[in-house]
C-alpha cells in the first residue's frame, strides 16, 4: 500500500444495475469480494467502466456510503469527477468520510480547448475546497473521452504544490510514453489503465494499473505484477485485453462479468451504452473464463 491508497493491481470495477437503472448494491458486492479475493489489490469505484457519469450525484453518493460499510474503504479509490467544481467538491469530501483510499478526479470535461492555468484554478479550488478532508486525489487522463489532456508541466505544477493532495494520475490515453513521462514526476503515482503494461511497471516506473479488464483478468494480471518477465504470461494477458476489447469494453465487460457469476442481471447496461448484439456475445462465448 502507498500513501496515495493501494497500489498494483487495481480493477475499474463494472457498475450491476437494477432493472429501473440504479446501482445494484448486492451484486457489485458480489463481484467486488470476487476480485479482491482473486487478485485484484484494490478496485476504482465509479470510474469510466463503473459508467459513474450516467448516474446522479445522490446515487453515487448512496452507492460510495453502502460500500464503503461492506469492504476495506482504504483498498478502494473513487471517481468524484465531474464538470461542476461543486457536485466534485461534495463527492471528494464525501469519499474522504468514508474512508475511501483517493479519489480520481475528471478534469472539467466539457469545455474543450482550455489551457492549463483555467484547469490548475479548477483543481486548486477543489484542493481548497477539501482542505478539511484531505482524501489524496489523483488526475484523471482519458482525452478520447474529455477532449483534455493534463500537459506533464500541469500535473507537476500540481504535485509540486498540492503535495500530498494531487499524488498520481490515471492515464487512459493509452500512450506509455506519456504515462512515463509523467512517473518521473517526484512522489507522483501513474497508473496505466491496461494491465500488459505491467510488465514495464519497474523500468517505467509505475504504480500498477487501474484497467476495466482486469474485471475478469485479475487473477492473471496479479501474477504478471509479481513476475512480469514471464513471456508467456504476458502473452497471456494481452491476447485476454485485446479479445474482451474488440467488442464495445464495457458492455463487453458486463457480458463477461454476467458469465463469471452465472447472473444475466450483470450484464444490464445504461444509456446511452446498449448491450451487446447475439453476434458479439457469441464472439465473447469463446473466450476462456476467468481463470
Amino acid at each position: 500500500m502507498h500513501d496515495h491508497g493501494p497500489g498494483g493491481v487495481i480493477a475499474a470495477i463494472v457498475t450491476p444495475v437494477t432493472e429501473d437503472g440504479t446501482p445494484d448494491r448486492a451484486r457489485f458486492l458480489r463481484h467486488a469480494r470476487w476480485l479482491l479475493a482473486n487478485g485484484a489489490d484494490g478496485l476504482n469505484v465509479l470510474g469510466t467502466t463503473g459508467e459513474a457519469t450516467s448516474f446522479s450525484a445522490g446515487q453515487r453518493r448512496a452507492l460510495m456510503t453502502d460500500i464503503a460499510k461492506e469492504l476495506d474503504p482504504s483498498r478502494l479509490m473513487v471517481g468524484t469527477g465531474c464538470p461542476d467544481l461543486a457536485t466534485t467538491t461534495e463527492l471528494t469530501r464525501h469519499a474522504h468520510d468514508l474512508g475511501f483510499g483517493a479519489a480520481l478526479v475528471l478534469p472539467p470535461y466539457y469545455y474543450k480547448g482550455v489551457g492549463d492555468d483555467g484547469l490548475y484554478s479548477y483543481f486548486a479550488s477543489l484542493v481548497e475546497a477539501t482542505a478539511d478532508r484531505p482524501i489524496p486525489i489523483l488526475l484523471y487522463n482519458f482525452p478520447q473521452m474529455t477532449g483534455i489532456r493534463f500537459s506533464p508541466v500541469l500535473a507537476e505544477r500540481l504535485s509540486t504544490n498540492f503535495s500530498g493532495r494531487i499524488v498520481g494520475a490515471k492515464d487512459s490515453s493509452g500512450d506509455l510514453d506519456y504515462a512515463a513521462e509523467l512517473a518521473k514526476i517526484e512522489g507522483f503515482a501513474v497508473y496505466p489503465s491496461d494491465e500488459t503494461a505491467l510488465a514495464q511497471a519497474s523500468e517505467k516506473g509505475f504504480a500498477g494499473c487501474i484497467s476495466a479488464t482486469v474485471n475478469l483478468s485479475a487473477p492473471l494480471a496479479a501474477r504478471l505484477w509479481r513476475d512480469p518477465s514471464d513471456t508467456a504470461l504476458r502473452q497471456a494477458v494481452r491476447s485476454s485485453r485485446a479479445a474482451i476489447s474488440a467488442a464495445p469494453l464495457i458492455p463487453a465487460v458486463k457480458q463477461l462479468v454476467a458469465r463469471l457469476h452465472g447472473d444475466t442481471a450483470f450484464a444490464r447496461v445504461l444509456p446511452p451504452l446498449a448491450p451487446l448484439s447475439q453476434a458479439e456475445i457469441d464472439q465473447l462465448t469463446a473466450l476462456p473464463a476467468a481463470s
